[in-house]
């Protein structure tokens, strides 16, 4: 039996899967983000430990007999979070989250300072990476700087904190801006730019390899065996993908969780910084990726329905499966700044067209498009370097939404396939990344695509709709810019 761990934004999912790689049940407990500034996202730690033991509390308590049968842990998370801790481990802050905008002006101050940065880590020096807002609060908290004995990322103090070892796998490690991507190790240029040395990183393993070793207590807690093994595991878009099978050159996937990312496979280190696209090392050795990032997805569908004051599916029920004309307003998903293709994290969103005749329903399908027109924006930020992609698997949150799949088939213009599972796509690839690590299985053999179970191809009056509709979309960033930045 193997375990997965997935630390997101929102919470927190935990999945047993057998040996047949069946999902044998979950759990889950929900995590609160604090924004005590403008552009500020932040969360405790400790929170996420606690959220981790909970759920599996709640798996061990549901199913006692499998839990004790666990033999590997795989563990994903939200990249980039800076977790900053003192030589005794413990934090020294909250953690400075990936959608966290205050760094803006340090990534420029970063980029000053080390004009390789490009090529070593193969991206743009950004907000949401963790080396800015390190330079951020070496700036403006010197004093917690001073104290700064390790950098861990969200799953790697979970690890820290479930094992008593500080180790990162390269998927996550390469969304620091302190990995040399190419080569799959840390770099020590990098690392001075930021007053930062080796000795601060964790121990760096592939995703599949052995980590560390679940301690005695928990171990005794949940009744498993005395020697439970956690992998490397991986940052949650590339446990996504080991979860979904994707790990041939040319697999693709879209997830719309509460942000959206456009992910493929390569044989290669391929970057292309100048259209903000991620290029990250994968969960498995000889792989790397490519990733367009939209900061709000799910997200602005979630804040539709807050400001609403009205569940998600009420908001989507009235449209049905399909539309058959792109709604008359158009919305900008940018509520928490951009990242592919725009690299601004002041970019703030917008509906626009508003008349008297507009309604809920307009609003509703226009976040929905909205969303699926920056996912556009992305596809034509990856096929810069590489064959434009044909059709991909929907997961996340989102992907529960029929419309929204068929709305994003019409504007993309490729088959889009839902999929089984697609809602713990992380958790999975975390347990799979465990099996690997426990039993040295070859990944072609644990890491199968998941049953498609539905498919939604384009339709050509909606798609060339939407062609004109995209067109005008495309306008309002540049043109609102100055205005609402």
């Amino acid at each position: 039996m193997f375990l997965g761990l997935d630390v997101g934004t929102s919470g927190v999912k935990a999945v047993l899967e057998d040996e047949a790689g069946a999902l044998i049940a979950s759990a889950g407990r929900p995590l609160a983000l604090s924004h005590p500034q403008p552009l500020w996202s932040e969360q405790n730690p400790d929170h996420w430990v606690e959220a981790v033991i909970g759920a599996v509390d709640d798996l061990a308590r549901e199913r006692p007999r499998e839990t004790a049968a666990v033999s590997g842990i795989g563990l994903s998370g939200q990249m980039h979070g800076a977790t900053l801790l003192n030589r005794d481990g413990r934090p020294l802050r909250p953690a400075i989250l990936w959608n966290d905008g205050r760094s803006q002006a340090e990534c420029a101050e970063l980029e000053r300072r080390c004009p390789e940065l490009h090529a070593i880590a193969g991206n743009l020096a950004m907000p949401g990476f963790t080396a800015p807002k390190l330079v951020w609060v070496a700036k403006h908290e010197p004093r917690i700087f001073a104290e700064v004995a390790k950098v861990l990322l969200p799953k790697a103090y979970v690890r820290y904190r479930l094992s008593g070892e500080m180790v990162e796998d390269m998927s996550d490690a390469a969304g620091t801006l302190w990995l040399d991507v190419g080569a799959r190790r840390w770099s020590e240029k990098l690392l001075a730019a930021t007053g930062l040395g080796l000795d601060h990183m964790p121990r760096l393993v592939e995703g599949n390899e052995r980590s560390a070793v679940l301690s005695p207590e928990l171990a005794r807690r949940w009744g498993m065996g005395a020697v439970v093994v956690i992998a490397g595991g991986a940052g949650d878009n590339a446990a996504s993908a080991i979860g979904l099978g994707a790990i041939t050159p040319g697999d693709a996937f879209l997830s719309l969780g509460t942000s959206g990312v456009l992910f493929r496979v390569t044989d290669r280190f391929a970057p292309v910084p100048e259209a903000a696209v991620h290029a990250f090392c994968h969960a498995l050795g000889g792989l790397w990726h490519q990733m367009g990032v939209m900061l709000s997805a799910a997200a602005s569908l979630a804040w539709l329905a807050r400001i609403l004051e009205t569940p998600e599916a009420a908001l989507l029920a009235p449209l049905g499966i399909s539309v058959e004309r792109p709604s008359p307003v158009q919305f900008l998903p940018y509520l928490d700044g951009e990242r592919t293709p725009h690299n601004d994290a002041h970019a703030a969103g917008a509906l626009v067209g508003l008349r008297s005749a507009a309604g809920r329903a307009d609003l509703v399908q226009a976040v929905l498009e909205g969303v699926a027109f920056a996912s556009r924006d992305m596809f034509a930020a990856l096929a810069r370097s590489a064959q434009p992609i044909t059709e991909l698997d929907l997961v996340g949150g989102g992907s529960r939404s029929l419309l929204w799949a068929q709305i994003m088939a019409d504007v993309l213009g490729v088959t889009v396939h839902r999929v089984e599972e697609g809602e713990v796509g992380a958790a999975i690839g975390a347990s799979r990344l465990g099996r690997l690590a426990a039993t040295d299985e070859a990944p072609a053999d644990v890491c199968r695509k998941p049953q498609r179970l539905q498919s939604f191809e384009p339709r050509a009056p909606q798609r060339a709709a939407y062609d004109d509709a995209y067109a005008q979309w495309r306008k309002l960033y540049p043109a609102l810019k100055e205005c609402i930045s």
